[in-house]
């Protein structure tokens, strides 16, 4: 019953505890990215995406990892104050891990508050330069903020890791080349 008791306080309070440091698992991305890149079809390819995305949400700890499954089941229903909370926590908890601001940027991005989303995408993409769930979604900030040329750079960023995003359909052929 204890350790229950400890854990709880330690979600309540995430700052009475020390988020560990974040795994290095660049040489699995690596490899990742490689794979997609070679994939000869989206059905191919989304299986390298999916695995992906186990890497980027796999939290440091059981306290990153409550506050993260607390934040997208509360985003699962729409409830963005609850959502948004908990993202707070988990990156006042854990501010050298890159998911916490990018879950924090999607809830801002929902909500239509794109400026709010663009801060936390940045933060995500200076701890991991290779988030291509971030760059893409700075793809889609900047766009809805009117900066299409800006979004393109970073969708163009993107598909070089990954070319089997969603967001590849919105990637626009540059004046007078061929993609």
């Amino acid at each position: 019953m204890k350790p229950l008791f400890c854990a709880l306080c330690l979600l309540a309070s995430p700052a009475l505890a020390e988020c560990p440091p974040v795994a290095d698992r660049s040489a699995e991305l690596a490899e990742l990215f490689e794979s997609a890149r070679n994939a000869p079809n989206d059905m191919a390819g989304r299986v390298f995406s999916d695995q992906m995305w186990e890497i980027w949400v796999d939290a440091p700890d059981d306290v990153a990892a409550a506050l993260l499954n607390t934040g997208m089941i509360a985003r699962r229903v729409a409830d963005y104050l609850a959502a948004r909370d908990a993202f707070d926590r988990l990156v006042e908890y854990c501010p050298h891990w890159a998911e916490g601001y990018n879950q924090r940027a999607f809830i801002a991005f929902l909500s239509g508050d794109f400026e709010t989303a663009l801060v936390d995408l940045e933060k995500t993409v200076e701890i991991n330069p290779e988030h291509v769930g971030a760059l893409s979604g700075l793809a889609l900030t900047l766009t809805a903020l009117g900066r299409e040329d800006e979004a393109q750079d970073w969708l163009r960023k993107a598909l070089a890791l990954n070319p089997w995003i969603p967001e590849r359909g919105l990637l626009k052929e540059p004046a007078g080349e061929e993609l």
